[in-house]
């Protein structure tokens, strides 16, 4: 069970087309449940399929981008077995260690660490700004990153692999769970108020996420977490907000009404931002 499980995600990246089911699966599972317990009410400017469109033109760049960055991936990876270089070789793991220490690596470079960057440095800010600036958060939101912040993430994901050498296997298991993550805590979904709470202890959740999505400081600088919740919490930039306080958008650097004209998104970041 365990070898074909292996098998399994070791190759999966040369299957493309089961990789984007997962996708697809995973956007449309929670487009119904968010339909059926929304969180927040929603205010698309014409309409959810609109909105989701605008969305989606952004997630196509972004796995695009992603297919010419898989080649280094592997490569990366493969370098790393090779020379029995990173975390993983030199402990000497097994399997199970492996995808763990993978895992933990992976999850800090390319969730948490790329993340806060993303948010402190003026000049990567404008990029990250065309995720913010959707002031109707839900399932369609998760990869809704500039050209340019895809290629950043995907250079923080280098730095994952490098330190902990991780082999193909556990870099798809980690992307695999990835997608569901990222389309779980962007849907705009309610879940009972108790287990919200007990999964953020370990996990992002989607209430805890949407907090990073409010409009206003410091609520927009925490929880940075892409499916473990350990790192806000150890490193304190984890907080909490209720719900029914949370407001969609940006104060500044962006106008709201704006907020689906998918050419001036591409170009925004080449013009200068007010401070």
């Amino acid at each position: 069970m365990l070898h074909h499980m292996i098998q399994y995600f070791q190759t999966l990246e040369h299957r493309p087309l089961q990789r984007l089911l997962f996708l697809t699966g995973g956007l449309l599972f929670f487009w119904m449940i968010e339909g059926a317990i929304p969180l927040l009410p929603m205010r698309y400017r014409q309409n959810k399929w609109r909105h989701g469109a605008v969305n989606i033109a952004f997630t196509i760049i972004h796995l695009v981008i992603h297919t010419f960055l898989a080649l280094l991936i592997i490569k990366l990876s493969d370098w790393c077995l090779q020379q029995q270089f990173g975390l993983v070789y030199w402990l000497k793991a097994g399997i199970w260690p492996t995808i763990l220490i993978s895992f933990l690596a992976l999850d800090f470079f390319g969730g948490w660490l790329v993340h806060i960057t993303e948010h402190k440095v003026g000049f990567l800010w404008r990029f990250h700004v065309i995720h913010h600036a959707d002031n109707n958060v839900d399932v369609t939101t998760g990869l809704r990153h500039h050209p340019v912040e895809s290629i950043l993430r995907g250079l923080f994901f280098f730095m994952g692999i490098f330190v902990s050498g991780a082999p193909m296997y556990a870099v798809m298991i980690f992307q695999t769970i990835l997608v569901f993550s990222t389309a779980f805590t962007h849907a705009n979904i309610s879940l009972p108020g108790w287990l919200d709470a007990t999964l953020s202890y370990l996990l992002v959740s989607p209430n805890m996420h949407k907090v990073h999505h409010h409009w206003k400081q410091p609520f927009t600088d925490s929880n940075y977490g892409a499916i473990l919740s350990v790192w806000d919490r150890l490193l304190g930039t984890f907080k909490k907000l209720s719900p029914s306080s949370i407001r969609y958008g940006l104060d500044r650097y962006y106008p709201n009404e704006k907020d689906e004209d998918f050419v001036q998104l591409l170009k925004s970041p080449f013009r200068k931002m007010d401070q």
